[in-house]
């Protein structure tokens, strides 16, 4: 596995409702590794305007951080500079679940993800939800007839799966992370159920929280990512 550089850590997130204490042990995690300061929440996967309201009220009651979130919702908001001035002056930033399309669509080509490019590299905090996290591998699948795009690049040769259900082999998750190892420019895919994440820092480290799967050929068997591990 490996990611973009930068001094920072990038969490990719499984899934599951943070509202019922789901993602409690992986948000403990990342915000372990994130300094002092506010969390930047990143709307745009999802266009809801009280996703980051529910979020503020939770990272505040379980750990006592405070939540900014940054209106981005489409491609013009992200081209605003004043939008990109508040994604880098955050501890973090997180990147809230909902549509994959809608996230790429909005952020490409943006001052605002070069803002969180620098975040990263400045040693800040990315953590990326269930379609966030997925959009982040070279390619991810789009919700318009399951075909293959190009994300957002930030895992230069990996795919990442989300909400994963290990099973038999062939159907379901296990199916949808096959295909995407299917395309030229990926060599890995990674599947992480609700709950857990998968946190790649700064020096090659990789923390697991929870559990998670790799997959290093289309027609491979899933080995579980070990924690505390270094990357191949």
């Amino acid at each position: 596995m490996n990611r973009i550089s930068g001094g920072g850590w990038l969490a990719l997130l499984g899934g599951g409702e943070f509202s019922f204490g789901d993602t409690e042990d992986a948000d403990r995690a990342w915000l372990a590794r994130t300094g002092d300061g506010t969390i930047g929440f990143l709307p745009a996967a999802s266009g809801s305007t009280d996703y980051g309201d529910h979020f503020a009220v939770y990272l505040d009651e379980y750990f006592e951080r405070q939540v900014e979130t940054v209106p981005i919702f489409r491609e013009r908001d992200a081209r605003r500079g004043r939008n990109a001035e508040r994604l880098s002056a955050n501890a973090a930033v997180y990147v809230g679940g909902g549509v994959t399309d809608h996230l790429i669509e909005a952020l490409r080509g943006t001052p605002c993800l070069t803002a969180l490019r620098e975040l990263l590299e400045k040693g800040g905090t990315l953590a990326a939800i269930a379609a966030a996290a997925q959009s982040l591998g070279v390619v991810t699948r789009s919700l318009h007839g399951g075909k293959t795009i190009s994300g957002l690049g930030w895992l230069p040769d990996g795919v990442v799966e989300t909400n994963f259900e290990p099973g038999p082999r062939g159907t379901g998750s296990d199916r949808r992370l096959r295909q995407l190892l299917r395309h030229d420019e990926v060599s890995w895919g990674l599947g992480v159920p609700a709950g857990s994440a998968v946190l790649l820092g700064p020096a090659g480290e990789i923390e697991v929280v929870g559990e998670a799967w790799l997959l290093n050929d289309p027609e491979g068997e899933l080995e579980r990512a070990i924690p505390s591990s270094k990357p191949n």
